[in-house]
């Protein structure tokens, strides 16, 4: 075979190239769009059918049904779409995914590529270095729609020629005249492709080569099209494998979704690729024969023009086969959400886990696709965050009412360091998730968001500490047999009362973002300031008027103190919302 191994590390190096071109524009294209991807996701997705036309346009829009799946499980996982809904988005993904093969057929088998690719990459260039950041977004999607056409090219130019190399199908021969168990065959192999490069369009590019090439029969390059769409849901299914439960939920029903069409498919699968060559043929004004002659004969094998007929003939007809059975699988499918809901949720159980336990409940280190994805999740995960701090804070309250030296008092104490422990994991989980999304290809906005969200944790974490630290002076006053009187109980519960209502205007914050009243918190955190001075001013005078004793005026310094520090931390946090919400509205 005349077929070199420096010719096989072409095919490789342009197939790395198309991959590549589809990751920088699909990436552009969601760092322009920013946070209205999730507003769109969000806003249209109230019923089933308005998921699916959402699906279908945000993967028009990106080109990657495995990157909105991806999207669409994050979503999920961070609490901003239902099960329900993600179902519907799924199954629109299915059918949006189908523009790429059209995309493909019609540019990469009918336009000279020379002939857009460098002029494309040329418009690209000024965009690229511009400092305005959405045309610089925009930039690198020209960019990405270059590498991807270009390496396709390449990759048409890298097949082996059946001419020089007349084994080569001999060999596939044995394997693609067996009837329906080719077919089988050619779809765990298209599945098995599409698993490996972790994208369906780069599959359907090979797949349209080869069958243009002569390399395999129509009905062969249908079959791998079938196994490309139950591999594409192994991406999604990997994205969720440390998610919560809702978002493999998600995923699971994905594959579900796919692989019973794949089924019903597989029943119906030679009378519709017939019922495909006759359209094909209408369409055309072509006969049924004349349409099966170009589908069967190799493009390297006919004269030029009829090998140009040929290659735009195949790649037409299996984008149409593409097209209408993912069509008509959401046609079907549509009316069994509720139905595919059940099944996964019968599947996947619910884990109950006690609050004591360490976890994260939307944030997952394993999914990290495409990072503007993750900052949903990042935001949900630090509202669970606070009010874990505020559910600690509430165990301090209770401590400072517990007989001393009771067993009930030592059990809340215990609690409380179990519980600053877990901040401390959270602080530097959610913060080790934030520099890793951060490291990849974030816009600039959005790092500016990530920057204010780690202001929050590292805030957030001293309220904890603040907790743990009233925790533990109680602790000594106990040990030091201090006992307050009514007066200094009463200051406190009053300046904790003010602290308690901080914090739950944090967490209203932190949840509303930039539509909370952000003013409410500053001035609860006044009203601490004011009370502080004001406990101080009278400490001294009340301890010289023998109200309480010098040691026991100590210990209720000590709690003021932290207890004014902790409006503070909350005010911090308030102003890294302000932050945030500042760069999002710039997006």
């Amino acid at each position: 075979m005349n077929y070199s191994f420096f010719d096989f590390l072409t095919l490789i190096g342009a197939l790395g190239m198309f991959l590549y071109g589809m990751k920088i524009m699909s990436e552009g294209l969601q760092k322009a769009a920013g946070d209205r991807m999730q507003k769109i996701l969000s806003s249209m997705t109230n019923n089933r059918f308005m998921g699916v036309l959402t699906g279908i346009l945000i993967t028009a829009l990106i080109q990657s049904s495995s990157a909105t799946t991806v999207m669409v499980v994050s979503f999920v996982n961070a609490g901003l779409l239902s099960l329900i809904q993600s179902i519907a988005v799924i199954m629109g993904a299915n059918v949006g995914t189908t523009v790429t093969a059209w995309i493909i057929s019609l540019f990469g088998f009918t336009v000279k590529i020379a002939d857009v690719v460098f002029p494309v990459m040329a418009i690209s260039i000024p965009l690229i270095f511009s400092k305005n950041n959405q045309r610089r977004y925009w930039g690198e999607f020209l960019v990405g729609f270059s590498l991807l056409f270009l390496g396709m090219e390449f990759m048409k130019e890298s097949v082996p020629n059946l001419q020089e190399n007349p084994a080569a199908l001999e060999f596939l021969n044995n394997y693609t005249n067996m009837g329906y168990g080719s077919v089988l065959l050619f779809l765990l192999i298209g599945s098995i492709l599409t698993i490996i490069m972790q994208s369906s369009s780069a599959t359907m590019a090979i797949t349209l080569i080869m069958c243009s090439q002569g390399w395999i029969s129509f009905e062969i390059a249908a079959a791998m099209v079938l196994g490309e769409n139950i591999g594409t849901t192994i991406t999604a299914n990997m994205a969720a494998l440390s998610a919560n439960v809702s978002a493999k939920r998600a995923a699971f029903a994905h594959f579900l979704f796919n692989m019973f069409g794949v089924c019903w498919m597989l029943i119906f699968f030679f009378p519709f690729t017939r019922m495909i060559i006759a359209l094909v043929g209408h369409l055309n004004g072509m006969s049924t024969d004349e349409v099966n002659y170009l589908l069967d004969s190799s493009a390297a094998l006919l004269p030029p023009e009829e090998a140009a007929k040929a290659a735009t003939t195949v790649s037409f007809s299996l984008a149409l086969f593409h097209s209408i059975f993912n069509v008509c699988n959401v046609l079907i499918m549509i009316w069994f959400v509720k139905v595919y809901e059940k099944i996964v949720c019968t599947v996947i159980k619910q884990k109950s886990a006690t609050d004591e336990e360490f976890q994260l409940k939307y944030i997952n280190t394993g999914m990290m696709g495409a990072s503007e994805l993750n900052l949903p999740q990042a935001r949900q995960e630090i509202v669970v965050y606070a009010e874990r701090v505020r559910r600690m804070f509430g165990m301090v309250q209770d401590l400072l009412h517990e007989k001393e030296g009771s067993e009930a008092f030592s059990k809340l104490y215990s609690r409380i360091e179990k519980y600053e422990q877990i901040c401390d994991r959270m602080e530097i989980e959610i913060a080790s998730f934030l520099n890793k999304v951060v490291s990849g290809r974030l816009s600039y906005d959005g790092k500016l968001q990530v920057n204010s969200m780690l202001t929050m944790v590292t805030e957030i974490e001293s309220i904890g500490d603040c907790c743990y630290n009233l925790a533990r002076t109680l602790l000594r006053k106990q040990e030091a047999s201090v006992k307050f009187n009514e007066e200094i109980m009463t200051n406190i519960d009053a300046l904790m009362a003010l602290d308690a209502d901080a914090l739950e205007s944090l967490i209203a914050v932190l949840s509303k973002g930039e539509n909370a009243d952000i003013i409410a918190t500053y001035n609860k955190e006044n009203e601490i300031n004011n009370f502080r001075n004001q406990l101080r001013a009278t400490n001294m005078e009340n301890i010289n008027a023998k109200h309480y004793d010098y040691q026991e005026g100590i210990y209720y310094m000590d709690i003021v103190a932290e207890a004014e520090s902790l409006g503070d931390y909350v005010v911090n946090v308030v102003d890294a919302v302000k932050q945030q919400s500042h760069h999002k509205m710039k997006i």
